[in-house]
């Protein structure tokens, strides 16, 4: 075998690799021999088949094979060699263009390799945590919060108008056209002004009604309404007022702590305290993982794979593009060209991508089964019901895990980089949280 460099530009090589054709013919050889050990050939015994009539009934197809096998087996020993590791699968082409029994086989292999990432002083890195105590008074906020979720509705004052956030009791008829149509038609209907519960408009021409009052209310269907036969359509809604409820708080008490599993309101106060904590704890660890990032970006100094980056790039495209246009549901759409802000973004993410991955690398993290099978288990509760198909579904689909395990993995090497950076606590208030939060949203 040999191998001939013909192309090394900065992480880009190729090579051309030959194979002789004598080196062809003893592995075809040698797996003939294999192959007859238990073939029964008509005339012969077990295991006695002359090797000239196998080779004329079978060398074409195990030559296939061998050849197969061998570019296989010399790509990935070029690679052990050489010390590579490509940043995305070999483009690898035989060329010979009619490539038969007795020939050398002829191989160019291209690639991109990862770079060499040098080591980090993660002590070097300097960065505040913004930690915000939980008060007396966000512990009350969210009381108030659960007291409106649980309100109840009382009858108000006869004559009175209905409000927003008001419940009304009503009977209603929708036409189209003057006819009724399915759906379209309920008694004793409750209905919570401003929810937006029902079509939009239809709230808000009851706001101001008394019980006793009919009206009409005209409002069209959405383009994109579900049922077909009523999308885009003009429809006149005959409405009688029943009744007008005002929403009655619950009691902040013991009652109401029960309601949400608490034994005693002191014990709910405790839960919402300790969710609270764990709120702007999150909050705080997403913006110091995101200064983190921004300092090790700056600090980012090895070649890029210019595939990656270009693959991230038209990935970023296609998905800020969707997000523009979101009623393009499919791929059915021009082809996307990318920018000089799309690029800029794939170099960032492509570069702490492979910086995140190498530290993990040289530290040796992985991600327990235990890790994994929660983080399934946290994606599938959005999935109420379908559980176990959403289970079925990530064991037989590696992209799905992937999806799932990288981020996991991202955040472990995250962890053990803050360990080691100087990392100063800074007390906040909650305002200043959410302001710098806020900024950093604005800064994407």
């Amino acid at each position: 075998m040999q191998v001939t460099e013909t192309k090394s530009e900065g992480l880009k090589r190729e090579y051309a690799i030959t194979v002789t054709a004598g080196d062809l013919e003893a592995k075809t050889t040698e797996k003939l021999e294999e192959l007859r050990k238990d073939f029964h050939m008509k005339g012969f015994r077990k295991g006695k088949a002359p090797l000239a009539l196998m080779k004329r009934q079978f060398g074409k197809s195990v030559l296939g094979e061998v050849v197969q096998e061998t570019v296989e087996q010399t790509v990935s020993g070029h690679l052990e060699e050489q010390g590579h590791r490509p940043a995305a699968q070999p483009d690898i082409k035989i060329t010979n263009e009619e490539f038969d029994e007795g020939q050398d086989l002829n191989v160019e292999v291209a690639y991109e390799c990862l770079p060499d990432v040098p080591e980090m002083d993660f002590s070097t890195i300097a960065l505040d945590r913004k930690v915000v105590e939980v008060e007396d008074r966000d512990v009350e906020e969210a009381l108030g919060r659960l007291a409106e979720g649980s309100a109840e509705f009382e009858a108000r004052d006869e004559g009175a108008a209905a409000e927003s956030g008001d419940q009304i009791m009503i009977d209603f008829l929708g036409k189209i056209d003057g006819e009724a149509f399915e759906g379209g038609e309920a008694e004793d209907y409750p209905l919570v002004l401003g929810s937006n519960s029902f079509i939009p408009g239809f709230e808000d021409q009851l706001v101001g009604a008394k019980a006793g009052d009919s009206k009409e209310v005209n409002v069209s269907f959405p383009g994109d309404y579900g049922a077909e036969n009523l999308a885009g359509k003009d429809a006149v809604f005959e409405v009688t007022v029943k009744e007008v409820k005002a929403p009655k708080p619950a009691e902040i008490d013991d009652e109401l702590a029960k309601r949400y599993g608490a034994e005693d309101l002191d014990g709910l106060k405790g839960q919402l305290s300790e969710q609270i904590a764990a709120e702007y704890a999150q909050a705080s660890r997403q913006l110091v993982k995101r200064r983190l990032l921004d300092d090790l970006d700056g600090r980012m100094d090895f070649p890029l794979p210019q595939g990656m980056v270009e693959v991230e790039a038209k990935s970023i495209a296609h998905q800020l593009w969707h997000e523009e246009n979101p009623d393009v549901e499919g791929h059915d759409h021009p082809e996307i060209e990318t920018n000089e802000e799309h690029e800029t973004l794939a170099k960032r993410r492509v570069g702490l991508g492979l910086l995140l991955a190498e530290i993990g690398r040289k530290e040796e993290l992985e991600i327990s089964d235990a890790e994994f099978g929660q983080a399934i288990m946290a994606r599938a509760r959005q999935f109420p019901g379908q559980e176990r198909e959403f289970f079925e579904f990530v064991k037989q689909n590696r992209e799905m895990q992937e999806q799932i395990r990288a981020p996991l993995y991202e955040d472990k090497v995250v962890d053990l980089v803050l360990e080691r950076a100087n990392v100063t606590d800074i007390p906040v208030s909650k305002a200043d949280l959410e302001a710098e939060i806020e900024a950093l949203d604005e800064e994407d």
